[in-house]
């Protein structure tokens, strides 16, 4: 039973790698269909992008869906949502270092059954997109430099100090 998951498994990533691949080469093929003006490509010996200081998190306009003033939970509700956030966090961020310590000696195993334990590696059905690939398309065609966006904002919960009368007036 196992096996013919796998197996399935394996037809069913490639058959999305190959939709994923005829939807991209349609995509190019839609740009390349376009009039653009060819604009030479950068000397290898210059980088491509400049150096920058490190920059500080930018905020973010609040998602739709946020609550109206009148629906606005109790403070102890929010603080309590608030704590239990920062403690997953805290519990996620020692889970991942356990992990990557673990890790340190379990990838260097060859495959196979070691006690109660088995290490195998299988393919993942995750997928990204080959942005060295794409970026020479790009090149080859004279488009200019990838397109991309920001990923998500990412939520930040971080406890302040209140004087215990500033709390009072919010409550």
């Amino acid at each position: 039973m196992a096996i013919i998951s796998i197996s399935l498994l394996r037809v069913r990533a490639a058959e999305a790698a190959l939709t994923l691949a005829a939807l991209a080469a349609d995509h190019v093929l839609a740009i390349l269909d376009k009039p653009t003006p060819v604009r030479p490509l950068p000397k290898r010996d210059t980088p491509t992008t400049p150096a920058t200081a490190p920059v500080a998190p930018v905020a973010t306009p609040d998602p739709a869906g946020v609550f109206s003033a009148d629906e606005m939970p109790a403070l102890d509700a929010i603080e309590d949502a608030a704590a239990d956030y920062d403690q997953a966090a805290i519990q996620a961020r020692g889970a991942d270092r356990g992990k990557r310590k673990a890790r340190k000696l379990l990838d260097r195993l060859p495959a196979g059954t070691y006690g109660r334990w088995q290490v195998e590696r299988v393919e993942s059905n995750r997928q990204t997109a080959d942005l060295d690939a794409i970026r020479a398309l790009f090149a080859e065609n004279g488009l200019g430099p990838v397109p991309m966006r920001p990923a998500a904002p990412s939520l930040k919960v971080t406890r302040v100090s209140v004087p215990t009368a500033a709390l009072e007036v919010m409550a």
